[in-house]
């Protein structure tokens, strides 16, 4: 299995007369399958609360949804599942999918009890999931109805990020309306995976359904995009690079040898993720330049090769005399998902400092810029989180969360 990498500038035409020419510079990233290997083996762990509050339809669904991922498990897969409540045990150590029925009763069998350390449960998944990660795609599905009442919410960025060091991915699942979205979604972020959302029962089978075949598009692992800057080609200082599909995430840099680094985890088949980065180019010579050289390192699964490399990819910029902007309408549209996702973030800061007006006012600039993107679903949401406010009503637990899931994602 290859990699596909594809720079594109927002302006490929830089102005000579200009000292600082400002460019984001996209790059779609994704795993280009060989049509002669099969599916990698799979490793996952559901870590399931089971505190009190999940008591009823809500553990039944959940446990229901458990049950259909281990029917869609093959010859070849492991398996683990972890319980918690303000305690954690392993209710499923972690084994091959020799006995699915089994493994079902087990899950049959949870009952429902006691409060929420989401840590407990993070640390014995990530316990379990090390167990089974050789020459597997490895992931876990974090899953929790509530606070992290019993727990310490620093531990647990600790863990997502200690388990992509071990290369292992980390899902989370918010059920109902009263788990805490902040540390839901930097679990999700520090760990390499998606944010869900399960706001009734019923809609859980479907949501754990959606992270299984993300997880099954898995063709490559542990994946790093690499940056070398030519000289005079600088990043933006403040907040350089995210992702902007499949999801938004502000990506951190880390400096290795000349290069700079930037994690980007699994990489699926038929879904690219999308970065953007915030370049400055300065005094640079007519004609076409060489700005950046890009490339990935990568483990593959398949053949249990670590440390792979793509060829290297060279970005290039033209200085022209005759300079006239030339905007990539596809690198614009990354652009404004990306500015959706900040201004939707500046709305939610303004509204904690109490300043009701401001944050309805971007909760507007963002729906408009989703209009732009075409993205009309995420429009409605925001716009109407922005309305609320402005009539004078608070946002509700449900709104909120379906306000930050609208600035991360486009909606369907």
């Amino acid at each position: 299995m290859k990699v596909s990498l594809q720079p594109s500038l927002n302006d490929p035409n830089l102005d000579p007369n200009q000292e600082s020419n400002q460019r984001q510079l996209s790059i779609s990233v994704s795993a280009i399958p060989d049509p002669f290997e099969g599916q990698v083996p799979m490793n996952l762990c559901l870590i399931l609360d089971h505190s009190g509050s999940m008591n009823g339809q809500p553990l039944e669904t959940v446990k229901q949804a458990a049950k259909e991922l281990i029917d869609r498990l093959n010859v070849g897969d492991r398996i683990s599942v972890v319980a918690f409540d303000h305690r954690a045990k392993v209710l499923v150590p972690n084994q091959d999918i020799a006995d699915p029925d089994g493994i079902k009763k087990k899950i049959d069998g949870l009952r429902c009890s006691g409060g929420t350390a989401i840590d407990e449960g993070l640390k014995l998944g990530i316990e379990e999931l090390g167990k089974g990660k050789q020459d597997r795609i490895s992931q876990g599905f974090l899953l929790t109805d509530g606070e992290n009442e019993h727990g310490d919410n620093k531990r647990c960025l600790k863990l997502a990020k200690l388990a992509t060091e071990y290369k292992l991915t980390i899902n989370s699942l918010g059920f109902g309306n009263d788990w805490n979205q902040d540390i839901l979604e930097k679990i999700a972020d520090a760990g390499g995976g998606a944010l869900g959302y399960i706001e009734y029962p019923e809609q859980a089978i479907a949501e754990f359904g959606r992270l299984f075949t993300r997880m099954q598009s898995v063709g490559l692992t542990n994946a790093y995009l690499l940056f070398s800057f030519f000289p005079n080609v600088r990043l933006a200082q403040l907040k350089p690079i995210a992702q902007v599909y499949p999801d938004t995430i502000e990506l951190p840099i880390q400096p290795e040898g000349e290069q700079l680094a930037v994690r980007l985890g699994d990489l699926m088949k038929d879904t690219e993720r999308i970065i953007l980065a915030n370049l400055y180019v300065n005094n640079l010579s007519m004609g076409k330049q060489a700005i950046a050289q890009i490339q990935v390192r990568y483990d593959d699964p398949a053949l249990g090769i670590e440390r792979l490399y793509s060829q290297p990819v060279l970005v290039e910029a033209n200085v022209i005399g005759d300079y006239r902007p030339t905007s990539d309408p596809k690198v614009q549209q990354h652009i404004l998902a990306l500015a959706k996702y900040r201004q939707t973030q500046i709305a939610e800061t303004k509204l904690q400092q109490g300043d009701r007006a401001g944050a309805a006012t971007m909760l507007q600039t963002a729906a408009k810029t989703a209009l732009q993107m075409g993205d009309n679903s995420a429009a409605t949401v925001l716009q109407g989180s922005a309305t609320r406010l402005q009539s004078g009503e608070e946002l509700s637990d449900s709104e909120r969360k379906k306000t930050r899931i609208a600035s991360k994602t486009t909606l369907k």
